[in-house]
């Protein structure tokens, strides 16, 4: 069984940073793309980052320049650094990895973390 655990998130004044990490734990033999989804009230779910297993990235164009995510494959760990953060970056940030190979099966599958909240004040 897979789990995400996801931590860092609090309360920062505009301008400020923090740091996302996000450590996935179980039979894990390998994960394709590990990436930051986000998403404030009454808004759709966005993508904020994107990492490849090889180290590839994407960031949404709100976020360019300002954030840079990260992953470790060691321990199946990606983080995301926010910088220079801004009222709008209010939202509750989401793990979240794609093709992860398990010891038992042939299969792959993608998971889900609870989410950490992320409140910068104006």
């Amino acid at each position: 069984q897979v789990q995400l655990a996801e931590s860092g998130g609090g309360l920062v004044h505009a301008g400020g940073s923090l740091r996302l990490s996000c450590a996935a734990s179980g039979n894990i033999v390998s994960i394709s793309t590990m990436n930051w989804y986000r998403q404030a009230p009454g808004k759709q779910r966005e993508l904020v980052a994107s990492i490849t297993s090889g180290g590839s990235t994407h960031y949404g164009d709100s976020v360019k320049g300002r954030f840079t995510i990260s992953r470790v494959n060691a321990n199946h760990t990606v983080y995301l650094q926010m910088n220079s953060l801004r009222h709008e970056d209010t939202a509750i940030y989401y793990c979240n990895i794609e093709g992860v190979r398990l010891i038992t099966s042939s299969l792959r599958f993608h998971y889900w973390g609870q989410g950490t909240q992320v409140t910068v004040s104006s």
